[in-house]
């Protein structure tokens, strides 16, 4: 017989495991456990224009000859993604994009918006239909312009979706929040109907009650990358210098 000892031991096991369960408990006491595979694929965001920076931010030199995007795939993968989708914008260099990340031993799939500047939220959408289907649990977004998360940060904050299954769960820092973001299968319908406009963050306000912010200190899980200043602060290297191999 399983004692709810055995049973919470048995969902830490499979939290870690990336599992859930079902329990069902038949009128002669006879208890059914069903195992179901948690799937958490990743949606990398990059299809801005990157005005501010003046040529594309997914191609940006990063270290150990990684691009902005490349880096970004590297760090889901590491830190527990296996299913990454890049979004890139049917006007940037979506050529290009492919190419730096052929060189990845799984390259993602790469999706376009073929109207990115109606904003963030319409490449998340894009970025949705491509990874939804039965069996997803939820989907993990990130910004191409933050390639300094850690991949120590990406498990933490999985690992804190598959403990509580929260609507959104993101890494926090004195009262800054951060990326990646996971939004749980129960709010996919309210981010398709959302105002396109007014992006992701009507959604974040409705269920702000519920959000789960895990303290981090990742100093790149807060730092966007937008402009010639941000690359030279964050790399202190001048901006459009090549890519340092020993970083």
């Amino acid at each position: 017989m399983l004692t709810w000892r055995r049973i919470t031991k048995l969902h830490l096991v499979t939290a870690t495991l990336a599992t859930y369960f079902d329990l069902d408990v038949c009128h002669g006491g006879i208890l059914a456990l069903t195992l179901h595979q948690m799937i958490i694929p990743g949606i990398v965001l990059a299809g801005g224009r990157s005005s501010r920076m003046g040529r594309p931010k997914a191609l940006l030199p990063a270290p150990m000859n990684h691009t902005f995007v490349s880096r970004v795939v590297r760090t889901l993968r590491d830190g527990g993604v296996d299913d990454v989708v890049v979004v890139v914008g049917a006007d940037g260099p979506v050529a290009l994009v492919s190419e730096a990340l052929s060189g990845e031993d799984r390259p993602p799939r790469l999706v376009v918006n073929p109207e990115p500047a109606l904003g963030q939220l319409s490449s998340l959408l894009i970025g949705l239909r491509t990874v939804d289907h039965p069996g997803v649990a939820a989907m993990l977004m990130t910004l191409v312009d933050m390639p300094l998360v850690s991949a120590k940060t990406v498990r933490v904050v999985l690992d804190a979706y598959r403990r509580t299954r929260a609507p959104v769960v993101r890494p926090a820092r004195n009262g800054r929040h951060g990326h990646p973001v996971i939004f749980d299968r129960t709010l996919f319908s309210e981010l398709r109907q959302a105002e396109v406009s007014a992006g992701a963050k009507t959604v974040l306000r409705t269920h702000h009650t519920e959000i789960l912010d895990v303290a981090v200190e990742d100093d790149g899980a807060f730092l966007d990358i937008d402009t010639p200043d941000d690359y030279e602060r964050a790399f202190g290297r001048p901006f459009g210098s090549g890519t340092d191999n020993d970083r």
